[in-house]
């Protein structure tokens, strides 16, 4: 008999095509809203299409329960996929719900509101239009096939760890109660509630574009590569044979089927993790429910033998292999119905530091806690009935149906884990990025890293840069050098079996004295960041956890090396972590020092960081949570002031994410006075452009490509002389008051350069970076790539990384920049081993061969050919040797000899 299961009838063959089949379920979530106006701001729209087109856009303005009866599978399916062409020119594809595009009505807000208001900036949906711009790079088909695979996980694993920080955060929020956070916020904000009906919303929305992705785009185009991702019931009955019996081998002993009884509670399931909900009928006719969890340990991705003859890789999820044989499990039972669902936890923990007595002792409590948190969100299929899915909210604790997300049944639940396919590419390179391997930078090549810093200050650039042989070389050379005495430093976050970890300790282990910061409420990283912290004080390093009440996310470094009779203090500040796995995919800047300045200002910073040294003031740092802020605003008026005076006034600034009210609010008003602004921003942004009267004069990029962007740098044009900064601190708000950040002023002009030649490269990329319009939302059209071409040329720059960059993006410009200066440094060092070969002259006389032939016909007269006249003396000094004439000149002289004696 056959039976019923999320993804259709197992036992009977299907009727639809595979991952076929259009979401049947509520709609109101999905048919609200519509690509909506276009920005007003700057005209940076494309023409809608038809389906939010006409007067007033009737889907938007219909109710969602009628627009959801209105609307069949077909048009549903219509809609997400015109929402694919869409989202690859404008992000989001939908309106915000909730969110206020109009210009003619922002421009009547005042500076306090349009920095205060939710329906102006909300931080939550501010977060998922990043994430839907993440999603547009799966969307784009100049994106390699396996990439696009790729950023659909990425955004998925994205919104896993949104519900598990932020909406986990709401649900406190909520929790507390409305009034403290309209005490704490004012009237502007959304209520918890609000917000949580938004996001949900919106998230629907996303996960509905992710499934129409993967049917109708990526999957199609992986089998043109022979890879196929298979539904169990289209496999050959061979093959089904083959499966089942590796399910009795390698999975049935894994699993815990559980029923759910008065004898029998509801299993504990981890944080997302993905379970089977079960309904069957038992030996005696009674209706039961079971569980059964889907085991972490075993691979998501089960690889399908292929057909003899054929060389196609083909995967089943995992899930739908135990659906098939779930019988196994409930012997004597009549399964009815299988149903997939996956939870998530919050891991927004409350923290009482005051009242710990050891903060180390604290965290390992909390992700101990952490497993046993309550849900903030359950993610079920939509042919899931609505009895089952009630009877989960009331077994999930914390879980409302506000908190259930309904995923299309054409598409397996847990998104984050499809790029997990073991997928052998062989020679198919097409589908993956072409490959980069990062260089280790020119001054650091053949030498000391203490020696080539004290030749000049150094800028590495990851990962366009080699981490390996720069940053993690500095720490790595400081634990065997002899002449070093003492190394600090930072971890905020780093990798497994981390080389720097491993460095410190054999530091320590020869003898060096070694103090380490190991931030523990670094979120998802605390368990590694105890082991690590642990490993280091048994190895006899001195270890702090932090400052209490504040995270410490800056990147520094300090090493105090014996030169002479004297102490001199070398440093490292970064924007990125000291983490060898994200160096290579995340961009990064790194300042390699020896300024005396520099290096007392890091030597008071670990004071800070390690005792109870206090310093408001530092020579060349900004310092957060102590002044950073308002030395930023300060900066910030000053443009402003030079503005109004008629003097050179501007700001760039790129980051992560923007959204501090204080300095946001410094920024209109610059703008206003006249300042120029150009932000580049990846991430969240509270300020909006090209409001009359307020931002005409402010721009916000944010460039998503290949790698993440993930560096700090700011520039102020200071009435001609340009100040530069860089560090680990974003414009945040929990950035500026809440946590350790450290940036550095760059003194140096040759950094300086390199510095606004990036930042210039950024605002004149045509081809990964986003223009924001003044209704909030994100812009790659011809009018967008116009504001870049305008940057391009009226900001030529030197070099001719803006002109690659916008031809061909950022990444890729930095690339072949890169390419380039190793070619003129390999270039440059051939010809000074060239320029100091020792070359053997060639003297006037003849070889012996050909003198001892005159002698004997008493010729006095010498072969002219031999001899090298002062004009060619001259000609050769002129013309430098190419490298192969030098190799072999020894040879070449020998058969020339043997030439002329011949004739």
């Amino acid at each position: 008999m056959a039976r019923t299961s999320a993804l259709g009838t197992i036992g009977a063959p299907r009727a639809r095509a595979r991952w076929s089949g259009a979401s049947m379920r509520r709609t109101s979530r999905v048919a609200v809203g519509g690509v909506g106006r276009s920005a007003h701001g700057h005209g940076l729209g494309p023409r809608r299409p038809s389906w939010t087109r006409g007067p007033g856009n009737a889907l938007s303005e219909m109710d969602s329960e009628t627009a959801g009866a209105k609307m069949d599978a077909n048009s549903l399916r219509e809609l997400f996929n015109e929402s694919i062409a869409v989202i690859r020119t404008v992000a989001p594809p939908f309106a915000q719900v909730g969110t206020e595009e109009s210009r003619d009505v922002l421009k009547e807000l005042d500076v306090e509101t349009l920095t205060r208001s939710d329906s102006v900036f909300n931080p939550e949906m501010s977060w998922l239009a990043f994430n839907w711009r993440v999603l547009a790079m799966a969307a784009n088909e100049d994106t390699p096939i396996f990439e696009r695979l790729r950023f659909v996980a990425i955004s998925a694993r994205n919104l896993d760890e949104f519900f598990a920080k932020r909406v986990g955060a709401i649900k406190r929020q909520e929790e507390a109660g409305v009034e403290n956070l309209v005490k704490a916020r004012g009237r502007e904000v959304w209520t918890p509630n609000e917000t949580l009906r938004n996001v949900a919303v919106e998230v629907e929305r996303q996960v509905d574009v992710q499934a129409a992705l993967l049917e109708d785009h990526i999957v199609p185009a992986l089998g043109e590569h022979g890879v196929r991702l298979e539904q169990y019931d289209d496999l050959e009955e061979e093959v089904k044979q083959k499966l089942e019996s590796y399910f009795e081998a390698q999975i049935e002993p894994v699993l815990d089927p559980r029923a759910i009884d008065p004898c029998h509670p509801f299993p504990f399931l981890g944080s997302y993790s993905l379970s089977i909900a079960v309904e069957l009928e038992d030996a005696f006719n009674q209706d039961k429910f079971a569980i059964v969890s889907v085991p972490a340990a075993l691979d998501r991705w089960v690889r399908v033998p292929s057909p003899k003859g054929e060389s196609t890789q083909r995967f089943l999820p995992l899930e739908q292999l135990i659906e098939a044989n779930i019988d196994k499990l409930f012997r004597g039972c009549s399964i009815r119905a299988t149903h997939v669902f996956r939870v998530t936890r919050n891991a927004d923990i409350e923290r009482n530091e005051d009242q710990a007595e050891d903060l180390l002792e604290m965290i390992a409590d909390e992700v101990r806690e952490r497993r046993f948190a309550s849900f903030v969100r359950l993610e079920v299929q939509d042919t899931m009935p609505e009895q089952v899915r009630d009877e989960l909210i009331e077994s999930l604790d914390g879980i409302t149906l506000t908190d259930v997300i309904t995923v299309p049944h054409r598409a397996p639940l847990g998104f984050g884990t499809i790029d997990s396919i073991p997928i052998d590419f062989g020679m198919d390179v097409a589908m993956l990025y072409s490959p980069w391997s990062p260089r280790t930078h020119s001054a650091l090549d053949g030498k000391s890293i203490f020696e080539a810093i004290s030749e000049g200050d150094i800028l590495v650039h990851h990962p366009y840069t080699s981490f390996a042989t720069s940053t993690q070389a500095f720490i790595e050379e400081a634990a065997r050098d002899p002449d070093v005495l003492s190394i600090k430093s930072t971890l905020y976050r780093t990798s497994d079996n981390s080389p720097i970890v491993r460095a410190l300790i054999k530091a320590a282990e020869n003898g060096k004295q070694v103090a380490v910061l190991v931030e523990l409420k670094a979120r998802f990283d605390e368990a590694r960041n105890v082991g690590f912290a642990e490993r280091l004080e048994t190895a006899g390093c001195n270890v702090a956890y932090g400052v209490k009440g504040v995270k410490t996310h800056s990147k520094a470094s300090l090493v105090v090396r014996r030169e002479g009779k004297k102490l001199v203090k070398y440093v490292h500040i970064g924007t990125g972590n000291y983490n060898p796995s994200t160096a290579g995919i995340y961009t990064d800047f790194g300042l390699l020092s020896r300024d005396d300045e520099l290096g007392d200002d890091v030597s008071n910073l670990f004071k800070f960081l390690m005792g109870h040294h206090y310093q408001e003031r530092f020579k060349k740092l900004l310092v957060a949570p102590v002044r950073m802020q308002k030395e930023f605003v300060d900066m910030i008026e000053r443009e402003a002031e030079n503005a109004l005076r008629g003097k050179p006034a501007s700001i760039i600034a790129k980051m992560n994410g923007l959204d501090d009210p204080t300095i946001c609010a410094a920024l209109y008003r610059a703008s206003q006075a006249g300042v120029k602004i150009n932000l580049i921003v990846r991430g969240i942004c509270r300020v909006r452009p090209g409001i009359p009267g307020v931002s005409e004069n402010i721009r916000v990029v944010s460039i998503i490509g290949r790698f993440l962007e993930h560096h700090r740098a700011f520039r102020f044009e200071n009435n001609g002389e340009p100040e530069f900064y860089m560090g680990s601190a974003d414009m945040m708000r929990r950035n500026l008051l809440r946590r350790v950040e450290v940036i550095t002023r760059v003194l140096d002009p040759r950094i300086q350069a390199e510095l606004q030649e990036v930042l210039d490269a950024c605002l004149a990329d045509q081809v990964l970076a986003w223009e924001m319009g003044s209704d909030g939302r994100y812009y790659k059209t011809e009018a967008s790539r116009e504001v870049a071409a305008n940057h391009l040329a009226s900001d030529p720059g030197k070099g001719k990384l803006m002109k690659t960059s916008a031809e061909v993006g950022l990444h890729e410009a930095l690339m072949d920049d890169t390419l380039k200066r190793m070619k003129r440094v390999d270039k440059r060092s051939d010809l000074v081993k060239l320029a100091t070969k020792k070359v053997k002259q060639v003297t006037p006389r003849a070889p012996k061969e050909t003198f001892a032939r005159t002698l004997k016909t008493n010729s006095l007269e010498v072969n002219q050919d031999l001899v090298v006249t002062d004009d060619q003396s001259k000609a050769t000094q002129e013309k430098r040797p190419n490298f192969d004439d030098m190799i072999h000149a020894d040879q070449k002289e020998n058969v020339d000899s043997e030439n002329k004696r011949d004739s």
